[in-house]
């Protein structure tokens, strides 16, 4: 079927999404045309809204309203320990567990040579600059148990060894190329306090 210009529109943007096929953007675009116009305008103002108030924390990149980001100004957090994710929904469902106390370094991705991804294109040469700059006692590699991930923790062992940081890695009671942002509070916290030392 041949939709109007502005529903193909509506479902080729929607195909940008992660993970989202031509049938998925579909019953999206249509969800959408079912809905109330103040629903929809409300929708729109959401994701404009979060657009515009949303940055990258100068510390840590994690995403947030301000920078440095909440996690980064607290007086309540252990300055001397830094958790690696991959991703700021990492760094969220760690903090559901509301086990770790420590501070956060967000990669903004994992080292992938297939999409053509290498250790420049994410954020360590950021994190080695806090590794001087701060008094850093303890390393967490919080980062997915996949190939990406393991290449990407393989690196970053091998860089921060020399600084004499203990370097830790999250104990996985998640199966191989799971997501950390799908697993339960439990098994992430239990994760972090298992973590053995590299």
């Amino acid at each position: 079927m041949i939709y109007p210009k502005s529903i193909a529109t509506l479902i080729e943007q929607f195909q940008k999404f992660p993970s989202v096929g031509p049938k998925s953007a579909q019953r999206m675009a249509f969800q959408i045309l079912k809905m109330p116009l103040g629903e929809v305008e409300k929708f729109t103002e959401a994701i404009l809204n979060a657009k515009k108030t949303s940055r990258t924390c100068e510390i840590c990149f994690n995403i947030s309203t301000t920078s440095p980001c909440e996690i980064c100004s607290s007086n309540n957090r252990n300055n001397s320990v830094i958790c690696v994710v991959a991703e700021t929904k990492d760094l969220i469902a760690i903090e559901k567990t509301n086990e770790y106390k420590g501070l956060y370094h967000v990669l903004q991705g994992l080292i992938s040579p297939m999409d053509g991804i290498g250790a420049e294109d994410i954020r360590i040469k950021e994190l080695l600059n806090r590794l001087t700059d701060e008094n850093i006692q303890e390393i967490i590699l919080a980062l997915t148990p996949s190939v990406e991930g393991e290449a990407t923790s393989l690196y970053l062992t091998k860089l921060i060894k020399p600084f004499g940081i203990k370097i830790s890695r999250i104990a996985f009671g998640l199966p191989v190329g799971a997501d950390l942002e799908y697993a339960d509070e439990i098994t992430l916290a239990r994760a972090i306090e298992g973590r053995r030392e590299l």
